[in-house]
């Protein structure tokens, strides 16, 4: 941030990856920062980390300070026995080192394994405890008015208030901020929730000596699009955009504000804007891009390799019609084990063949392969595929070219009922915390966008269909 002088740095914003509630996609979000000259941001969506590589990356190449973090839902008020469960508040939690982000990826993934067993509606959630154990390295906000801090204030419950601030304050020492949002309606009056929350939050700042913080919770670019936006949050929850019943929980103020427009709205409260150019400089961790990481199946995987290879394509020419000499098989086959290694992957060919091997041994439906990885030979000497790629002439440089550098992808079909005893093989063989799951993120279509649209609208079916 040197050569800078700014005034006010964006700390909570949402990107597209906050699921069905954010709208800024990532690039957007950079070219934002640069059109206000902001030399910092902050990327911190709603109980997942996917944008933190692809912000990292994007931010830095634009001369922009990442600043990666995450708005994480506590349960901050568990229910009493015969209870209601509640739903659980929002804090937001930036890394201001290595150690940070790696304490912030172990939250992440608590939310979606005890978390989410054992709270309201299985709802993703960590409690204080597993922040206590979790803390070093990161940087707390107390979630403004919707956080626990700004619920109790809000509720008018002053004793928890404090007692979830002192825990807080505990657990994040010399780096707990007390966060402050202005989402002004008309006339430029606060939200009832919002103004309660903000007397009660300041008063108990100053008392206990902890610093205040000014964020916008930013959702879209312009205030132009909330009509838009809303609409999106309807087809998410169900709803309709003209139904009676309150459901709107933001306002066209949840936008990209600039400096001037955030330094205007809290000039009453300096110390809240200084602080968020005190907590960019805090905040000096970017996720790098690296390798893949793959186990080692084997002292020699080069040789190993070759001789599971070249035994595989001897028992498959025993038994298969084949539609070339057996000179043709073994040049193409040596051919292709001359680019694998070449691209630095026997031990990728190893560990996909070892747990499709155990799969057909276990009598666990797989296969037969398809996509550019039924073209390899080498695959289907393996039993990786069971398509000879020689008698329907496919080409091994669609799926593997050294000219395209990139990690081998076999699209890989296992049978639903069994399938979690493959990944249960996978990690006891090679360690669970080895194994990772990755998400498929689905894209509103344009088609589908339209229909849902028009449903949240409230149009007749008839018109949808014709969408």
């Amino acid at each position: 941030m040197s050569g800078t002088n700014p005034r006010f740095i964006h700390l909570r914003t949402h990107t597209e990856h906050s699921l069905l509630e954010g709208a800024v996609p990532v690039k957007k979000l950079v070219d934002l920062c640069k059109a206000a000259e902001m030399p910092a941001v902050a990327v911190t969506d709603t109980n997942n980390m996917f944008a933190a590589l692809e912000f990292s990356v994007t931010a830095k190449d634009a001369g922009l300070q990442p600043i990666i973090g995450c708005q994480i839902s506590i349960a901050h008020d568990p229910a009493q026995p015969g209870e209601k469960p509640r739903l659980p508040a929002p804090i937001v939690l930036l890394a201001q080192d290595e150690a940070g982000y790696l304490n912030l990826m172990r939250l992440n993934t608590r939310l979606y394994i005890d978390g989410a067993m054992s709270g309201s509606a299985n709802l993703p959630q960590v409690t204080l405890d597993e922040l206590a154990r979790q803390s070093d390295g990161l940087i707390c906000l107390t979630g403004g008015p919707t956080g626990p801090v700004g619920r109790f204030h809000a509720a008018g419950q002053q004793a928890k208030a404090r007692a979830i601030l002192e825990r807080l304050a505990a657990i994040y020492p010399n780096r707990l901020y007390v966060e402050l949002q202005r989402h002004a309606g008309p006339g430029g009056a606060l939200p009832e929730a919002e103004a309660l929350a903000e007397r009660g939050a300041v008063d108990l700042a100053y008392e206990m000596n902890l610093p205040l913080v000014a964020t916008n919770d930013v959702y879209f670019p312009k205030p132009q699009m909330y009509e838009a936006h809303d609409a999106l949050i309807c087809i998410a929850e169900g709803a309709y955009v003209d139904q009676q019943q309150p459901r709107r929980r933001l306002t066209p103020q949840h936008y990209f504000k600039s400096e001037a427009e955030m330094c205007a709205l809290f000039a009453d409260l300096p110390e809240a804007l200084e602080n968020t150019v005190e907590i960019a400089k805090r905040c000096a961790f970017a996720v790098k891009k690296h390798a893949p990481i793959l186990p080692k199946f084997a002292d020699d995987e080069v040789q190993e390799l070759r001789r599971q290879a070249n035994e595989g394509l001897q028992a498959r020419l025993a038994v298969i019609p084949q539609s070339a000499t057996p000179e043709d098989y073994q040049s193409r086959l040596d051919f292709e084990l001359g680019i694998i290694e070449k691209m630095g992957f026997p031990g990728y060919f190893l560990i996909v063949a070892d747990f499709i091997n155990w799969a057909k041994d276990h009598n666990i439906p797989v296969g037969p392969g398809r996509g550019s990885g039924a073209g390899s030979l080498v695959a289907y000497a393996l039993r990786i595929t069971d398509l000879d790629p020689l008698r329907y002439a496919l080409l091994f440089e669609r799926f593997l070219n050294p000219e395209r550098v990139s990690m081998p992808d076999f699209d890989i079909d296992f049978c639903m009922d069994r399938r979690e005893e493959v990944i249960s093989y996978v990690q006891n063989k090679y360690g669970r915390d080895r194994v990772a799951q990755i998400i498929t993120f689905g894209k509103l279509a344009a088609k589908q966008a339209t229909r849902d649209t028009g449903r949240v609208l409230g149009l007749p079916y008839g018109v949808r269909l014709k969408a």
